[in-house]
């Protein structure tokens, strides 16, 4: 027996960063707009307002949101995760139970599904019937195309968790730099607009790294998604200045 989490990265070429792209993405874009909110609040009140704070209160005001944000998006991943596979679990062991107790109709239901998917009634009635002498697997079986709830009882949570947690400070704190470089003067924002941008890019070429599809459209998804998000930030701030 080969070993799997070798075989799926040799052979397969699964990498850990398509594994939690998800959370990389979802971390990422989260605090890349999380961040330039604040900048962009700041900077749309008013060029007056942001010299009279400093770029010391922007940085620390930036850095504990920023820590703080990241922290519960790591936690809440985590919890999300594990709610998930507790509901797994729980669905699952009434399935293995009501394959106990009525095989019958168990055995009638997959018969149904695999039919659904296309297979003819010869093959349905075989395949139903090896499952039916494996429990485990039909219960597996019915998770899937029963309840469409992919497997979710081979990790705690704690990876996805620090891979959001971590996603959202590398991704998030770029919109803060130019205000470690300089006064937070007009040209500090510009350029956290553009250090803004060039994360959301990286970021949609992490899903294309990731996924193999077309580069256009995973850059151009994520900068739209972020984009969008970044202009609401800064009007808000506009909004609330005037």
């Amino acid at each position: 027996m080969h070993d799997l989490p070798a075989h799926l990265r040799e052979d397969h070429g699964i990498t850990a960063l398509q594994t939690n792209l998800r959370q990389i993405v979802y971390g990422g874009n989260d605090g890349i707009v999380t961040t330039f909110a604040i900048v962009a609040g700041f900077a749309g009140a008013g060029a007056e307002g942001t010299a009279q704070i400093g770029a010391l209160a922007v940085m620390l005001f930036g850095l504990a949101n920023l820590f703080a944000d990241a922290t519960s998006m790591g936690l809440g991943e985590f919890l999300s995760h594990r709610s998930e596979r507790d509901i797994y679990r729980a669905t699952r062991r009434k399935e293995l139970e009501l394959i106990s107790s009525n095989p019958e109709g168990e055995f009638s239901e997959v018969v149904q599904l695999l039919q659904k998917q296309g297979v003819n009634n010869a093959d349905a009635l075989a395949y139903a019937d090896l499952l039916e002498r494996n429990p485990q697997l039909m219960a597996d079986f019915m998770m899937r195309y029963e309840f469409d709830m992919g497997h979710s009882d081979s990790s705690s949570g704690v990876r996805e968790g620090v891979f959001t947690f971590s996603s959202f400070l590398v991704f998030g704190v770029v919109p803060l730099i130019p205000y470690f470089l300089r006064d937070p003067d007009p040209l500090a924002f510009q350029l956290s607009v553009m250090g803004t941008f060039g994360a959301l890019i990286a970021l949609g070429l992490c899903r294309w790294f990731a996924t193999g599809e077309r580069l256009l459209r995973c850059v151009s998804e994520t900068v739209l998604v972020g984009g969008v998000c970044a202009v609401v930030a800064y009007t808000v701030g506009v909004i609330v200045g005037s």
